[in-house]
Order: C-alpha cells, then structure tokens, then sequence
C-alpha cells in the first residue's frame, strides 16, 4: 500500500497553494528536479516557466519570489524528516538504537522516488545538503522567523532533542546538540563529496564512517 501523507505548509510560504491545483504541483515537482541539477542560483522562474510549458507569471502566482519557494521545498524536507524520525523509534525503548537510528535518517540518501505530494524525496534530499542552508541564511531571517517559516525545523530539532534527552536527563545542551547534529551531517557530506580536505573520509559515498563519527560525537557529549 502506498503511504499518503499531507503536510500542512505555512501559507505564508506561498500565495496559492501548490498542492490544490495540476500546475502548482507541476511546479513543485519540476522545482526539485531543476535546482538539484543545476543549482539554486543558476535556477529561475523563467527557466521552470520554459520546461513545464507555462508563463513566469503563471509560476509568480503561486510563489513570490524563488528564496520562498525554497523555503517551502526545505521546510516540506523538514516535515518529512520529523515524521520518519518519529516512524523510527516506535518500536524499541533502547534509546542508543534510537539516536543511532536518527542519525542513520540523516546520512544516508533516501530511497524513495516521486511519492508524496509529487516531490521526489531523494533529489530533495541533495537540494537540502547543497542549498538547505540558504533558507534561513538570509539578512531578512528574523522577519522570516516571526512569521513562523521555520517550525518544522524547530519541531525536528525539538524532536531530536527529545531523544537526547531521554538517553541523559542531565544533559544541558540537548537542543543545541540536536541542531548541531542536523547541520553536521549535511555540511559533512557536503565536504565529502566537494572539499574532502576538510573530513577525514576517503569516499564521495562514505556515509557509514560519516554515522560513525556523529554516534561518536554525540555519544562523547551525552556521556560526560
């Protein structure tokens, strides 16, 4: 059976919704497809005009400019994660499995093709290690944090958080080590297949030695 899920975007994000509509999601869709192979900054409205046979004003109906339809891409890869990372500590009460489990969630490319919401989630994932931190590096970032664009990340960092704590109630730092550990795992396999002078793994696809310095690293905090 296949799953459906329906994430509820903040509707600041957008001025229509995507998701009601063929073209919208025909934007969504071909959005993931184009920045994953040539980049967000090399990406316009015109150019996805051009390949899903529609007018840029078509296109500026739906989003206001391309930073927030990327915010919405990134933030729907937020939502996701948060639910698998959910999904994957059900069925076990050991917590070490829990951790290493979300961490695993972080590293390793995701499976899935075009499912959910017509967004294929695995060219997702590689728009989020190259441009998900352009979302909210932004001179206009607290404005966009007052309007709330960023809650799903907050809520996966609450999430994570969570589990931190439960292996170590006295542990003081289990938010910033959980946003630490999300950003980590992206910039570490960023630097792996683009700088690798500066991570000590040899492989563009290394991603199980990559698991293993986190456990490491996390394991080093939450036991002192």
């Amino acid at each position: 059976m296949e799953l459906q899920l329906k994430f509820r975007m903040n509707e600041q994000l957008y001025l229509r919704n995507p998701q009601e509509s063929d073209l919208g999601r025909r934007i969504i869709s071909a959005s993931v497809r184009m920045i994953g192979e040539m980049g967000f900054e090399a990406f316009t409205f015109k150019k996805l005009a051009t390949e899903i046979e529609t007018t840029e004003a078509s296109v500026y109906r739906y989003f206001e400019n391309k930073h927030r339809l990327l915010v919405y891409l990134v933030t729907w890869y937020w939502s996701w994660l948060e639910y698998r990372v959910m999904v994957s500590g059900m069925n076990t009460d050991n917590v070490e499995l829990k951790i290493k489990r979300i961490i695993r969630l972080l590293i390793e490319e995701i499976d899935e093709s075009p499912g959910m919401d017509g967004i294929d989630q695995r060219a997702l994932y590689h728009i989020v290690v190259w441009e998900g931190s352009k979302a909210y590096l932004t001179r206009h970032v607290t404005e966009d944090n007052q309007a709330r664009l960023f809650k799903p990340y907050k809520d996966l960092t609450s999430r994570i958080a969570i589990v931190l704590k439960e292996f170590n109630p006295k542990y003081k730092y289990s938010r910033s080590l959980a946003s630490t550990l999300i950003e980590m795992a992206h910039y570490q396999t960023f630097f792996m297949q683009n700088l690798p002078a500066l991570t000590d793994f040899a492989s563009k696809k290394d991603t199980k030695e990559v698991s293993k310095f986190l456990e490491h690293m996390v394991f080093a905090c939450l036991n002192k």
